[in-house]
């Protein structure tokens, strides 16, 4: 017994230094390919700064309204049993699995001029493909199954025995949900926005298909990175070092921010 105790340990102290190295290793390689100074002239290039600017501001703009949209679907998902449920369960988290190319395609045949919903927008003098707009619904599609399967996870740790609570003094339910449910379980809502900001600041090839490659309309910092790495390595390279602080860094802050975990408190009901 003992010597099959050791040689699990083993195996498993191997198998997290390999994941370990495998993650880390090609993080070290980005970051010793380029040097500050490199990656400072980099970020003063305007078509750069442009780039960034627009990545920012549609992966914020998304973000929102993954939450605005997707908090109430986590909340039918985590406290609520109707038939179709795992079905819908499926569809929310078919994006997470589905090709990127695939979710572009998919977005352009609905929203498209020739899509589903084509007809319809052009009566009304409206184009989404290849515009801002595209960039955004590109990123919600998917980031919305991080945040609705965190934010559920989230609900469901806190105790019923809350809102039980609330409404026996009256509340209604979605008084109580968003004043009682929510504050309780923000943690798990905080780290699903997260990342489903950082699956949106770092989507390519929904983008691409649906948004197109247009210089300060659809170009978002992963498509730059790729125009820059068709003629310029060193540049696609510091590019790429830059979504990857940007990322660490808000995730970081969500990890070791006062959102980080949910108190056990909150989770016996206490």
């Amino acid at each position: 017994m003992k010597g099959a105790a050791l040689a699990v340990r083993i195996f498993a102290g191997l198998a997290v230094g390999l994941v370990t190295a495998f993650l880390v290793l090609p993080v070290v390689a980005l970051l010793l390919r380029v040097s500050p100074r490199g990656l400072l002239a980099e970020l003063a290039d305007p078509e750069v700064r442009e780039a960034l600017r627009l990545s920012l501001a549609t992966s914020f703009a998304a973000t929102a309204l993954v939450v605005l949209l997707g908090l109430p679907l986590a909340w039918l998902l985590a406290s609520a049993r109707f038939p179709g449920k795992r079905i819908l369960e499926v569809l929310v988290a078919l994006p997470m699995v589905l090709p990127p190319t695939v979710a572009g395609l998919a977005l352009l045949l609905a929203f498209g001029r020739a899509g589903l919903l084509g007809g319809a927008f052009s009566a009304l003098g409206i184009s989404i493909p290849f515009t801002t707009a595209a960039v955004v619904l590109a990123q919600m599609f998917v980031a919305l199954p991080f945040f609705v399967g965190a934010a559920a996870a989230g609900i469901r740790g806190v105790s019923p025995l809350f809102g039980e609570v609330a409404a026996t003094l009256g509340a209604p339910r979605w008084y109580a949900f968003l004043k009682v449910i929510v504050p309780l379980g923000l943690p798990g809502l905080v780290a699903g926005a997260a990342m489903g900001w950082a699956r949106a600041l770092g989507e390519f090839g929904a983008t691409i298909i649906f948004a197109g490659n247009l210089a300060g309309v659809t170009r978002t910092m992963p498509l730059a990175v790729y125009v820059r790495f068709e003629t310029d390595l060193e540049s696609a390279v510091a590019l790429s070092v830059t979504l990857l602080a940007v990322s660490f860094g808000v995730l970081l802050a969500v990890r070791t921010g006062p959102f980080g975990a949910p108190s056990d408190a909150v989770r016996a009901g206490r």
